[in-house]
């Protein structure tokens, strides 16, 4: 198991990589986009990156409107 912060919050998680840990927790929905240890990752590459502990992931959900 490893711990990870996601939006600001630790989580313990048994996944090994990034997309498989943001489907658990609903965070793939829509459109958003992802920021790894401050650094803003293309959701193509999101099943590549390995979930290391102590990793710090930020997820942003594009909102519409005017």
């Amino acid at each position: 198991m490893k711990n990870v912060i996601l939006n600001g919050e630790t989580h313990t998680t048994d996944k090994t990589c990034v997309l498989d840990l943001l489907t658990e927790v609903g965070a793939t929905q829509g459109r958003f986009a992802v920021e790894i240890d401050g650094m803003l990752i293309p959701k193509s590459r999101l099943g590549d990156i390995v979930i290391s502990d102590g990793m710090s992931i930020e997820v942003v959900q594009a909102v519409g409107g005017g």
